[in-house]
């Protein structure tokens, strides 16, 4: 039987940071709740069921800037991604 897969340690941060969809074009500000070296929870203005699969998440408006994630569950105005 393999061994439990260890969750990564999160650090609670409360953030500001960006979103950027469909080629970084819109920007959407969030705040990022806690975050890990596998991915984070964000916090939106609006709800998060329509974000779409995949996002690039920064701390800077840039849209040059920051990671590619991919939304894993959305709950209300929060989501959880991984960094891809």
């Amino acid at each position: 039987m393999p061994p439990p897969k260890k969750r990564a340690a999160r650090k609670l941060l409360s953030r500001h940071a960006w979103i950027t969809l469909d080629g970084g074009f819109a920007a959407r500000h969030c705040l990022v709740q806690d975050i890990s070296d596998t991915g984070a929870k964000i916090t939106l203005d609006e709800d998060a069921s329509q974000l779409p699969g995949v996002i690039r998440m920064a701390f800077a408006r840039d849209a040059r800037t920051g990671r590619s994630c991919q939304v894993v569950w959305r709950r209300g105005k929060s989501a959880g991604v991984k960094f891809i």
